[in-house]
């Protein structure tokens, strides 16, 4: 069986009260990188059907690691600051195929 994509992105959007003990990936401005990525796959021409799928998701419980977002089917975990982090793992990962390890938890 395989997937129906060839990648599936879930971004985690959970967001936690400010003075929470555990950190939250909405206060890391996950909404806003998942709209970015979202965006940049579609003007690639990368989000039809068997291709790259960007979702939301609530917690992904990797709080301590956040912002983070997950690929499927591969299940590669990844943390990210900026766009430029987003970029590069849109260019080496679903472009190229290579993961980007720097990035991987």
């Amino acid at each position: 069986m395989s997937s129906y994509y060839k990648h599936h992105v879930f971004f985690c959007l959970n967001e936690r009260e400010e003075k929470a003990s555990r950190p939250s990936c909405a206060r890391r401005d996950a909404q806003a990188m998942q709209e970015y990525a979202k965006k940049r796959i579609k003007s690639l021409g990368l989000s039809g059907k068997g291709e790259v799928r960007i979702n939301k998701a609530g917690c992904l419980d990797r709080c301590e690691e956040a912002p983070v977002l997950v690929v499927y089917p591969e299940g590669i975990w990844y943390t990210y600051i900026d766009k430029s982090d987003i970029d590069e793992i849109i260019d080496s990962h679903f472009v190229k195929g290579q993961p980007v390890e720097r990035l991987m938890i």
